[in-house]
């Protein structure tokens, strides 16, 4: 026991320290725990540490972060961005899969089954790594972002459902027998699973919810239940562990667990990524470099085209296109699970496995730079991907729209734009909402809302656009560079128009003050800016709170009625 405590104690101690010096040169701290697993790998597991002790941290670890991560799978965000995610998702794993097995099988040698293999791998996205970074950068809440969790949780369906099959398949690699039976199984279990969890859990929950530690560990016994029937009927823990996650997402209590959570989230992911590191051997760079670095020039490349290609078809915007295929454009924690099932099977070498660890460390580091700075590598491509979005869609609301003035500009009509509409109504004056999400324009122009379809990132829209007669022009956009460009356009050619921006913290609200900012919404402060100004003026009066909850109901109920997609919980 001391021993392992030892070793923990040191495996942790070399991520601090070389995560720490990567903080310090402002680095994705991941970079820095999977270089701590190279140099354990090379230096201190083979002075003595346990490869007992890593394997059952390796295989503990991962299906923990699978389950935090089903917590964060909530079905329902697929009906915020409709079909959409669907279509696109299934369209990126089937051709991703497609090209990518004849690459193996016909340009690199790979057999037609190690091919299957390959092709399965690269399809699919890092759950793990999106989730993470996507909450650092606060952009779980952005349309990129939704769109982005919609595909992932089509990638899972499809990456459980060939677990399953994998599972139930016997022989080596020149015959293959399927178990029907435990495909039947195996899916019956699911469905059973999600129909305890409609019916059941909601009132279990209800009731355990009243204790915070009751509640912790009954989500913690729920994903040890789960993950143990999969692996007692035959298939993955790991495929248990999520499923449990996903089931209990849209518990009312979801929230709660995964805060309860979080802090065994950090120390999992950590382990993860240092466990990944540490399985690969320098020695053998040599026999699997150069097939690494293809499939990851294809997971970085390929996948991302055919994401851009596809969304095109649905009408996003060039940059929303290629927010989500660059947050998109790795590998994930499923390739390694799969492909490690294939050899548990015999179905593929080790040095394929160990082909697809490295396949997978390559397309995480870049993919997280590429995800932390993608805002301003698009700066800089924009004007080469005008062929991934569909101009003629907006010349047609541009024809009808921009030949008019308009004394109010509203960009990004969300949770706020409701009630900035309704001020502008009661004004009387003539506006225009510009948004880059297709359904909220055809909702907006179901209601005789002036609306236009375009990003108020891209120059040549703000060109375009009759800024120089606006009287006032808000942004409820939260994120700072976006705003940092618009008011400096306005400020070029409108220096007498209101300006009124949104920040999600401090320092970009007194950034965009410094910038020249008429005021900077601070949704998180105002709210209790709001309630405080209640309590001087009301009291304790009980009539004047009903008075207001009867306003704040009647609001709420306005929204619905428009059919603003309005969600729960903006998550941070």
């Amino acid at each position: 026991m001391e021993q392992i405590f030892v070793q923990l104690g040191v495996i942790l101690l070399a991520a601090f320290i070389v995560a720490y010096f990567l903080r310090i040169f402002k680095q994705p701290l991941i970079i820095g725990y999977i270089i701590a697993g190279i140099i354990l790998s090379s230096f201190f597991i083979k002075v003595g540490a346990s490869h007992e002790v890593i394997n059952v941290l390796s295989q503990f670890g991962v299906a923990f972060l699978l389950f935090i991560v089903g917590l964060h799978l909530n079905p329902k965000i697929i009906k915020e961005v409709g079909v959409s995610s669907l279509f696109i998702g299934l369209i990126q794993i089937i051709i991703t899969f497609g090209l990518s097995f004849l690459v193996a099988f016909k340009f690199l040698g790979f057999d037609a089954i190690s091919s299957c293999y390959i092709g399965i791998a690269l399809a699919f996205s890092s759950t793990i790594i999106i989730m993470k970074l996507l909450s650092d950068n606060q952009q779980l809440d952005s349309l990129f972002g939704k769109i982005s969790i919609g595909v992932l949780i089509i990638q899972d369906i499809v990456a459980i459902a060939v677990l399953i099959i994998i599972s139930s398949v016997s022989g080596g690699l020149n015959s293959f027998n399927f178990s029907v039976d435990g495909i039947l199984i195996g899916l019956g279990l699911i469905v059973g699973l999600f129909l305890v969890g409609y019916f059941a859990l909601p009132k279990l929950t209800k009731s355990i919810a009243k204790s915070q530690e009751l509640l912790f560990l009954f989500s913690i016994c729920w994903c040890f239940i789960v993950g143990a029937i999969f692996s007692f009927i035959g298939f993955s823990v790991e495929i248990g562990a999520l499923i449990a996650g996903i089931i209990l997402s849209v518990s009312p209590y979801a929230t709660e667990i995964s805060s309860k959570i979080r802090p065994l989230r950090d120390f999992f992911l950590i382990v993860f990524f240092i466990i990944l590191g540490s399985k690969v051997q320098i020695s053998n760079f040599g026999k699997i470099i150069v097939n690494a670095l293809i499939f990851s020039g294809l997971a970085l490349i390929l996948k991302p085209l055919i994401l851009m290609l596809s969304m095109k078809f649905f009408n996003y915007t060039k940059r929303t296109n290629f927010l989500v295929s660059a947050t998109l454009s790795q590998i994930s924690e499923f390739s390694i699970i799969v492909v490690g099932l294939g050899v548990s099977l015999n179905h593929l070498s080790s040095e394929v496995f160990d082909t697809i660890i490295l396949t997978l460390i390559f397309t995480i580091l870049i993919s997280s730079y590429l995800i932390t700075y993608s805002n301003k590598i698009y700066s800089k491509l924009s004007n080469f991907l005008n062929f991934f979005e569909r101009k003629n869609v907006r010349k047609k609301s541009e024809n009808k729209i921009l030949k008019r003035d308009y004394e109010a500009i509203l960009f990004g009509y969300n949770r706020i734009g409701f009630s900035i509409l309704n001020s502008f109504r009661k004004m009387k004056k003539d506006y225009l909402v510009v948004d880059f999400n297709p359904e909220v324009i055809k909702n907006l122009e179901k209601f005789g809302v002036s609306a236009l379809y375009g990003d108020a990132f891209d120059l040549e829209l703000l060109d375009e656009l009759p800024l120089e007669k606006a009287k006032i022009i808000i942004s409820t956009i939260p994120d700072v560079e976006t705003n940092d460009l618009l008011i400096e356009r306005i400020k070029e050619i409108n220096k007498g128009a209101i300006v009124i921006l949104r920040a999600h913290s401090i320092e970009d609200a007194l950034h965009l003050y410094d910038e020249g900012a008429s005021y900077v919404l601070t949704p998180h402060f105002l709210g209790g800016e709001y309630v405080a100004k209640m309590i001087e003026n009301s009291g304790i009066q009980l009539r004047d709170y009903d008075d207001e909850k009867k306003k704040h109901i009647k609001l709420l109920k306005d929204i619905r009625g428009k059919g603003h997609k309005h969600p729960e919980i903006e998550k941070n």
